[in-house]
């Protein structure tokens, strides 16, 4: 059941948008203001956000910038301004569709299920990460080389998943403590002692590497052999 997050401040139409999804099958949770918004997208997150452009506290195009900068959650925004110049705007901006008001119970629900058939297919597309002869199934949490499955611990696979989003690229010691361990301080040690786990189960070592290479003093990369070298992102 997808969750909604409507953000409207005008009591009536929020009502109304509330029966509505609800008798549709949907979750709702509502806020009035941007800030709620954010807070609410922050704190707990939604499947589906349905924004309105006049907000009291924050434009709504301001208020979509700032939940962009949080997450890729689709966004329906709801506008009066049936301008095109602005519309291009939004969707430039990030929203995924859009509703001139004033739009029916019918029409919202048709493009909202439009809106999550396209985020359903773009995560079923990314749920594969494929290195080489790696193949890395984020959602199972599976990971195989070569066919072969490969029994990797939580950590291993963490460490693995993340730096096979990322092939090519050398990734910062610092940046690995902090995504794949959640800290934001701690030794080399941790991770070298993960890597030579993991190297072993990928039938390699450091001194003859395959797919996991240290780069001495910046980070570890990881490529099918034979792949070009990316620098690290500033």
């Amino acid at each position: 059941m997808p969750t909604v997050l409507v953000v409207e401040d005008d009591p009536f139409v929020r009502s109304a948008l509330i029966r509505h999804l609800s008798d549709s099958g949907h979750a709702v949770r509502s806020v009035g203001t941007a800030l709620e918004a954010l807070r609410e997208i922050a704190q707990i997150g939604c499947d589906l956000v349905v924004l309105d452009l006049g907000l009291p506290d924050l434009d709504g195009g301001e208020a979509l910038k700032m939940i962009r900068g949080l997450t890729n959650v689709p966004v329906i925004v709801s506008t009066a301004r049936d301008d095109e110049a602005e519309i291009v705007r939004l969707l430039n901006d990030g929203a995924d569709d859009y509703l001139v008001k004033p739009f029916s119970g019918e029409h919202l629900s048709a493009r909202m299920a439009a809106v999550l058939r396209r985020a359903a297919a773009g995560a079923a597309a990314t749920r594969l990460l494929r290195v080489g002869g790696l193949t890395i199934d984020v959602q199972r949490r599976t990971a195989a080389l070569d066919g072969a499955p490969l029994d990797l611990t939580r950590r291993e696979f963490d460490l693995l998943a993340f730096l096979a989003a990322r092939p090519g690229v050398v990734v910062p010691r610092r940046e690995l403590l902090s995504e794949v361990w959640r800290q934001t301080y701690g030794g080399d040690q941790t991770i070298d002692v993960h890597l030579s786990w993991l190297r072993r189960k990928l039938g390699e070592t450091a001194a003859r590497p395959r797919y996991l290479h240290t780069v001495r003093g910046v980070g570890v990369r990881l490529e099918a052999p034979g792949d070009p070298v990316r620098e690290p992102q500033p």
